[in-house]
């Protein structure tokens, strides 16, 4: 496979990397500030939620990178050491659905302020990236096309070629033997996670053939007759199923089959939405509220699903997929702490975010091992403000 962008040299690293140490060493360590679960019920309105989630990411996480002005990503963690803030860590899925996010915010209410930031986390993620827009990972590539197509759809911004180099990096990874592209370039895993994305980007860029066979793949070789659930993911050859069950590969399968269902009128698509919503509604949710996940890349799991629940609720009317993302929304919001009167949101959004002792102080997190240490993950924190901002395009819509 040829694939572009794929030369680095180790001095391109090194330097990148000193750069990134020099800049950050120097940078005053996280201030001691107080968590709370002495929390108000908070403005009622979900614009004003979601405007709240979004300071919060952006007072903890966002920060330049390697001074370079107009270049941005999220830390991974906060509080935050100095490794954490030299973006020595790379995770390139997160920093995709930062920006996602931050086009939500900025298409919520268009400020000058918040397009810039929009133009700078892609700035950083196109940066920090070091050799182009496009990697090996193809869940990587799909989520990022889907913030950058989002941001020149609603925004108007665009970003070079950098759609076209995705996509295209995205059709040559497809295998016609296995009818769907991999997790990676010369894997054997063919899983959800990169699919789904892979689907909708290709949905959304007119490739609606190619997004067709992905979710033919998803709803015949990876459903789950039994549970009527999206299971993760099958090795070929061979045809070894993974039945991991996980909420956010139902959200890409509930978003493909949405743009699918509103781009060619087939009916089978909206069928199978409405089937997985439903399955969803009855095995994936405790009191109509997303179920929990864990830390780190788990986090952001439940965001994702609510946001895809949202596109078929406004899409299709479906009022079960509405009434999970309200649901979550509002034991979200009743059980975040509070850092300085913005929200600190949990894994589990049926459970007050626990407070660390002694005394609630935020640097006790640093090398906590407790449940609370997990909302220091930007993972999570992001599906909070996913799950607000759905909440509130709902809400304006009237569904």
């Amino acid at each position: 496979m040829d694939r572009r962008n794929k030369g680095i040299s180790r001095r391109d690293v090194l330097l990148a990397a000193g750069a990134s140490i020099a800049l950050t060493t120097m940078a005053p360590p996280a201030q001691a500030m107080m968590i709370t679960r002495n929390v108000s019920a908070g403005p009622e309105e979900p614009e004003r939620r979601a405007e709240l989630a979004e300071q919060a990411i952006v007072q903890r996480h966002v920060r330049s990178l390697w001074g370079q002005p107009r270049h941005s990503l999220g830390m991974l963690v906060w509080p935050s050491s100095w490794i954490d803030r030299s973006f020595v860590r790379w995770c390139y899925w997160w920093q995709a659905h930062l920006l996602d996010c931050a086009v939500d915010a900025a298409h919520r209410a268009r400020t000058t302020e918040r397009v810039d930031r929009v133009a700078a986390i892609a700035g950083g993620i196109r940066t920090r990236n070091l050799t182009g827009w496009t990697n090996r990972y193809y869940d990587d590539m799909g989520w990022l096309a889907l913030s950058l197509e989002r941001a020149e759809r609603l925004l108007g911004l665009r970003f070079g070629d950098a759609v076209g180099d995705l996509r295209a990096d995205l059709l040559d990874g497809w295998n016609p033997a296995v009818g769907a592209v991999p997790w990676r370039a010369g894997d054997e895993f063919y899983n959800t996670p990169a699919i789904g994305p892979t689907g909708i980007a290709m949905a959304r860029l007119g490739e609606l053939s190619r997004a067709g066979q992905l979710a033919d793949f998803l709803f015949t070789r990876l459903h789950d007759s039994g549970s009527g659930l999206i299971l993760d993911g099958v090795h070929e050859p061979g045809g070894r199923v993974d039945r991991t069950v996980r909420t956010y590969c139902q959200g890409v399968a509930i978003g493909l089959a949405t743009e699918l269902a509103m781009r060619t009128g087939e009916s089978i698509h909206r069928r199978r939405a409405a089937a997985l919503v439903a399955a969803v509604g009855d095995r994936l949710t405790s009191a109509g509220v997303i179920a929990a996940a864990a830390g780190d890349d788990s986090g952001l799991f439940m965001g994702i699903l609510a946001r895809y629940l949202a596109e078929t609720a406004l899409a299709l009317g479906d009022t079960t997929a509405a009434n999970i993302v309200h649901a979550s929304a509002r034991a979200a919001w009743r059980h975040r702490a509070e850092v300085d009167g913005l929200p600190l949101f949990g894994v589990d959004w049926t459970r007050p975010v626990t407070v660390p002792a002694p005394q609630g102080i935020i640097p006790q997190l640093i090398h906590s091992t407790s449940a609370a240490n997990l909302s220091r993950d930007l993972s999570v924190q992001l599906s909070g403000w996913m799950l607000l901002e759905a909440d509130h395009r709902l809400t304006a819509a009237g569904r």
